[in-house]
């Protein structure tokens, strides 16, 4: 087990959840507009902040193999605290209760903390250059903070209500709050008749790509932790797609133009300014990816990102190389040659030539975003494979997938496909799978326990949300 988990009998151990939340440290939440951005856990602790955007440099980081091996130090990041008269200070995960919201229509999180009959709120929200917290104690309750991040100055700011360091950080919360709906406001709403669920769902996946897009670069990273915060050119792509499909056609220009720029075979992700990094070979999607960014934004692009060649690479499913769907959908591939290679008793299978590959979720792409019309059937017949193996929380990314935890991002990318080939009943049901695996403030983890709906990574997870805003403006379509 030590070797399994890279640790010893002498790390720390992550502190234990509370009944039907994540463990501590694992990020469910994130503050910011574009600039100075933080990871948030169920528990209002503080565990990743980067600057000057959300794919730059950590000042706190929790890294994600310690969250996986159980063994993260109960005092990192910035850690909310609260006391109920002689007791000593606790975290929130020793609370008898917690709940979280954001403020309506931002990114300003609330987290409030029940130790019986005492509360202990801390709200986080980020204008450009800080991130500020602010602790008010009620019914009796005292608070605080602490962790490594306590002792954090400059785009960290931590206070509490009635002092100066509070004001200063109430300052900046309604800042934040402006900052935040008059981005919102410049986007345009659903259409007539959208129901209530969906207008939330939608405002909060564009407040989510807000606060994971660069506002000087358009870098868009993945998630708001360790080894998500970089940008992959497929989910920088499906949000600068959502984007300009919204009407925020200005950002999503700024996005594609920092895709355009990046060396594709170099590597499969990068950082906030655009270098690759190491660890991950290049990925057969990503030039498609940046062409249909590129054509929704309406950039005047010259010569083609796509490349003619497509084998021999890895896909979204980042593991070994090979001749794959998702791959043929994003480059030049005919219809002819996907059926040829991919074709099934009526479906498409992951692998080219491999019909005991099964069903692969990327069929979607072959509807939106790379349409080919005359295959419009066969995806539609190969998503149907992948729902009768549904659970409440939604799909996997294909037959072989080896666990059966859901997946929100296939699972929305279905939800848009479907969507736009008019199957409204079907683009509903997985539409309804990803409320039932949002976290209570609204967000879509990468994926979460099939049996509980309990985030089991990162959230919010950028193309997730790319995709949901996109099926639900397939089904209400913008009005300006």
């Amino acid at each position: 087990m030590v070797l399994v988990s890279g640790g010893s009998s002498e790390d720390p151990r992550t502190p234990p959840s509370l009944p039907g939340l994540p463990p501590p440290y694992l990020p469910t939440a994130v503050v910011g507009a574009g600039g100075a951005t933080a990871g948030i856990d169920s528990y209002g602790d503080l565990v990743e902040l980067r600057v000057p955007g959300p794919a730059g440099r950590p000042l706190l980081e929790n890294p994600a193999q310690r969250q996986y091996s159980g063994t993260v130090d109960a005092g990192a990041g910035l850690v909310p605290q609260a006391a109920v008269g002689a007791r000593p200070y606790r975290p929130l995960w020793r609370a008898d209760s917690v709940r979280q919201r954001y403020r309506p229509g931002t990114n300003v999180l609330v987290t409030v903390a029940r130790f019986g009959r005492a509360r202990a709120v801390f709200e986080c929200g980020a204008s450009v250059q800080r991130v500020a917290c602010l602790g008010r104690g009620l019914e009796g309750a005292r608070v605080g903070f602490g962790g490594q991040g306590a002792a954090l100055h400059g785009p960290l700011l931590a206070g509490v209500a009635g002092t100066e360091a509070g004001r200063e950080a109430s300052a900046v919360l309604l800042q934040a709050e402006l900052d935040d709906r008059r981005r919102l406001d410049a986007s345009r709403p659903l259409g007539p008749g959208a129901p209530g669920w969906a207008a939330r769902m939608y405002e909060r996946s564009l407040l989510a790509a807000a606060a994971l897009t660069d506002r000087r670069t358009g870098a868009v990273a993945a998630g708001p932790r360790d080894g998500w915060a970089y940008v992959w050119p497929r989910d920088a792509g499906a949000t600068a797609i959502a984007l300009a499909t919204s009407g925020r056609r200005a950002d999503a220009r700024r996005t594609v133009r920092f895709l355009r720029r990046l060396d594709l075979g170099a590597a499969a992700r990068f950082d906030g300014e655009g270098r690759p990094l190491p660890g991950r070979a290049t990925q057969g999607d990503a030039a498609g990816w940046v062409e249909a960014a590129t054509d929704a934004a309406g950039v005047e692009a010259g010569r083609k990102a796509v490349p003619s060649e497509w084998r021999g690479l890895a896909d979204y499913q980042e593991k070994a190389a090979g001749d794959y769907l998702g791959n043929a959908l994003a480059s030049a591939a005919g219809v002819t040659e996907v059926r040829k290679l991919f074709g099934s008793e009526g479906t498409l299978v992951r692998a080219a030539g491999d019909p005991a590959s099964g069903a692969d979720s990327a069929a979607a792409w072959t509807i939106r975003p790379f349409p080919r019309p005359a295959l419009f059937a066969a995806a539609r017949r190969t998503l149907g494979l992948l729902a009768v193996d549904a659970g409440p929380y939604g799909i996997v990314p294909s037959a072989e997938w080896p666990q059966r935890d859901p997946w929100t991002a296939p699972t929305a990318w279905t939800a848009w496909a479907l969507a736009a080939a008019g199957d409204r009943p079907g683009a509903l049901r997985m539409l309804a799978a990803l409320r039932r695996a949002a976290t209570p403030t609204g967000l879509l983890p990468e994926r979460v326990d099939a049996r509980t709906g309990v985030p089991r990574s990162v959230a919010p997870l950028a193309w997730s949300h790319a995709f949901a805003a996109l099926a639900l403006l397939e089904l209400w379509p913008a009005q300006r």
